[in-house]
């Protein structure tokens, strides 16, 4: 890509880049309203769960597997439900998925009344409350892009940490003090009411949905594309390593922080309470400053030294002795965790392009979910075996150590492919389209043989960004008979398909079309030949 193509552009002098700009936009502030009320119901629950778990056994690996049954749907059904979101209307998906938690807490609600709550019984309703999660987080990370302009999305990225971490300190307050005074049941019953109403605060949102001409995506198509986009971008794939080794260790401290509050100097409910508000205290204090801190130091050199400051705070709080040491090691966790998280999310966000958001922040959150989950059965099982402060400590010391490897290993592109939509590439028309059939398309290219090393090397870019559009199979050829005649070969699905890599087509890729044209040789343009694999004959 040419140098002045790959910089990010540079925001206009008269953008609001303030921290609290997106909240100026209505729709972002009704929905980020919303998603806040679904984040307290999401921690009044996961609190009232965890605590409830407590009383009924003092196993750690029991305790612990309430933070795996909560997380383990997103790494499960992530894909899924990131397809879905990508090709049905997303303002219905939103709302179905906040009736689907608002049922699960009712449940919840029945079976505490009922007096037969069991500990496989309540982690199988967390479970399916983590189902609701699962289908929720990808829709509105795709929408969140819709609802600003790019030079305002980490802001608002950042709100969205205000919005989970504010929760944070309100749900588990409103959840320990429900506790504390009425009983459990009345938490689950608190969550199912905010959920009905959040759901129905959705649906006043009035949102264009223009179904694409060429149809509806399969399911199972649109989920081999996004693994394609996925596997096919080197960016998003050190994202995800580092958001996976980040989780995996961080969960330790959430994972064993009930069976924490319990060890410190007359720990209750109360004091489980006071920690979850001191670790969302912080991170809301250092997200209203992460504008200041991107523009202090580059993206990685956030992600690595917010993740020394979160071990380290783990490190103090697996020994504190009372709440006087937790309480500030917690506010410095918070502050660790969500410059970190924020970091990777503003990378995963700007690597994806609109028609695979969804699937791309699902999986996305299948690494933050799935090393939550085997993380949680992990330190818990350790804890078991040693202690909890051995746990945290373990966790704690090799969360830097592998982060740092991979900070060495992984590259992270410096260069951002602008992935803006572009009708550059205009779709080819047939006069009999064929309905059934894999559609092979060839570029025959003319290059200079001395060039030769140098346009293998560029056609390899070409080769990820085909796949990258879900082509199935892609090839480079060389003529044996016409010295530098090579030929181009993708491979699509079907005709349908091959057309819908056209509405595919970014800056980036339209940038990199000019650089492969740069090689070919003559005053024609490379031939294109598009060609339909007959089916084998009957009989």
């Amino acid at each position: 890509m040419p140098e002045e193509a790959a910089r990010p552009a540079q925001p206009p002098a008269t953008a609001d880049l303030s921290a609290w700009a997106p909240i100026k936009r209505p729709v972002f502030r009704m929905l980020w309203s919303t998603w806040l009320v679904a984040n307290i119901c999401m921690w009044m629950n996961d609190v009232a769960a965890a605590w409830m778990m407590t009383s009924m056994t003092t196993s750690p690996l029991w305790v612990a597997l309430v933070q795996s049954a909560s997380t383990l749907p997103v790494f499960l059904l992530g894909l899924p439900s990131g397809a879905l979101a990508d090709i049905l209307d997303r303002r219905r998906y939103f709302i179905m998925t906040q009736f689907w938690v608002a049922v699960v807490a009712t449940l919840l609600c029945i079976t505490v009344i009922s007096d037969v709550m069991t500990p496989p019984l309540l982690l199988a309703l967390t479970f399916a409350n983590g189902v609701g999660l699962a289908m929720r987080w990808p829709v509105f990370a795709a929408i969140v892009p819709e609802l600003v302009p790019r030079v305002q999305l980490p802001a608002a990225l950042a709100l969205n940490g205000v919005s989970m971490n504010a929760s944070r300190i309100v749900g588990p307050l409103v959840a320990g003090a429900l506790i504390a005074g009425a009983g459990t049941e009345y938490v689950f019953v608190l969550n199912a009411l905010l959920s009905v109403i959040s759901g129905f605060v959705i649906m006043r949102w009035r949102r264009d949905h223009a179904p694409s001409p060429l149809g509806r995506e399969r399911l199972v198509s649109a989920m081999r594309v996004g693994l394609q986009f996925v596997s096919q971008s080197a960016r998003l794939r050190a994202v995800l390593v580092r958001v996976a080794i980040f989780f995996f260790h961080s969960t330790a401290l959430l994972a064993l922080l009930p069976l924490v509050a319990r060890g410190l100097h007359g720990g209750d409910a109360g004091t489980f309470t006071l920690l979850l508000a001191s670790m969302g205290t912080g991170a809301i204090v250092a997200a209203l400053n992460l504008a200041r801190l991107r523009q202090l130091m580059p993206r990685d050199v956030l992600v690595m030294r917010s993740t020394l400051l979160q071990s380290v705070s783990m490190a103090i709080i697996a020994f504190a002795p009372n709440v006087y040491v937790a309480v500030p090691a917690m506010l410095l966790n918070g502050m660790a965790w969500i410059t970190c998280a924020n970091s990777l999310s503003v990378s995963a966000q700007l690597a994806l392009p609109d028609w695979v958001r969804a699937r791309g922040m699902s999986m996305y959150q299948m690494a933050i979910m799935g090393a939550s989950a085997s993380g949680a059965a992990l330190w818990g099982h350790v804890a078991g075996l040693t202690s909890v402060s051995t746990g945290l400590l373990v966790a704690a010391a090799s969360g830097s150590i592998v982060m740092m490897v991979a900070q060495y290993l992984v590259s992270d592109l410096s260069i951002e492919e602008d992935m803006t939509p572009s009708r550059q590439f205009k779709a080819p028309v047939a006069e009999a389209p064929p309905g059934v059939g894999r559609v092979v398309v060839r570029i025959h290219y003319q290059i200079d043989p001395v060039r030769a090393d140098d346009f293998r090397a560029l056609m390899q870019e070409s080769r990820r960004s085909r796949l990258r559009q879900g082509a199935l199979e892609w090839e480079l050829l060389r003529d044996v008979n016409k010295t530098g005649h090579y030929i181009e070969q993708i491979i699509d699905e079907s005709w349908t398909e091959h057309l819908r890599r056209f509405d595919r087509v970014t800056a980036s890729d339209v940038a990199l079309r000019e650089r492969k044209l740069g090689f070919h040789l003559g005053e024609e343009p490379p031939l294109v030949t598009r060609s339909v694999v007959e089916p084998p004959g009957r009989g």
